[in-house]
């Protein structure tokens, strides 16, 4: 499984609402910037708890937020 197979929203979401900075996001996740970023990027996949906590500060599903692309 390649870093690509989980996607997410998390940069399209912050700019709908209100232009979130990576920051914000990460205060109210409970979570660095950096982690943030990393997640943003592509680098680093969210525990199932992290992704949760994500979506629920956008207030979408957390299939909205993370997709996994399981082609192989």
């Amino acid at each position: 499984m390649g870093k690509d197979a989980i996607s997410n929203q998390i940069r399209n979401l912050r700019f709908h609402h209100n232009e979130m900075t990576q920051q914000q996001l990460a205060d109210k996740a409970g979570v660095t910037r950096q982690t943030i970023v990393a997640i943003e990027k592509g680098n680093y996949s969210p525990s199932l708890e992290l992704a949760f906590r994500i979506a629920r500060v956008f207030g979408k599903p957390l299939e909205e937020v993370f997709q996994y692309d399981d082609k192989q």
